[in-house]
């Protein structure tokens, strides 16, 4: 099956498990990085994982996008966040996506 193919080798690439009932985004950046989106149905939140954060899972809610704020004590006027890690424009909007098409799918 072509799903089960998909799910095992996004999950082979960032070193987990994704099986058929969970939600999977992949993405590839201007930079040739990659970025897997995953939500479980019935879990409150979705997992970021990114190659150039060494695929370190970074929990998501709807409300995880930040533009500016702080990383750490430093500030970020105008920068894209998701927790700690510094996003750009497009991956931001691929991620907004990825929220969005998965909102019915977390626990409420």
């Amino acid at each position: 099956m072509i799903g089960t193919d998909i799910r095992r080798a996004l999950g082979e690439l960032c070193g987990i498990e994704i099986d058929s009932r969970t939600y999977v985004g992949f993405f590839v950046n201007k930079h040739g990085e990659y970025l897997v989106f995953t939500q479980k149905r019935e879990e409150s939140t979705a997992t970021l994982y990114h190659s150039d954060a060494d695929w370190v899972p970074h929990p998501l809610t709807d409300y995880s996008i930040k533009v500016g704020g702080m990383v750490g004590d430093v500030p970020w006027d105008g920068m894209i966040t998701v927790g700690d890690l510094i996003i750009d424009r497009e991956e931001a909007s691929w991620l907004a996506a990825c929220l969005s098409a998965t909102r019915h799918l977390r626990a409420r």
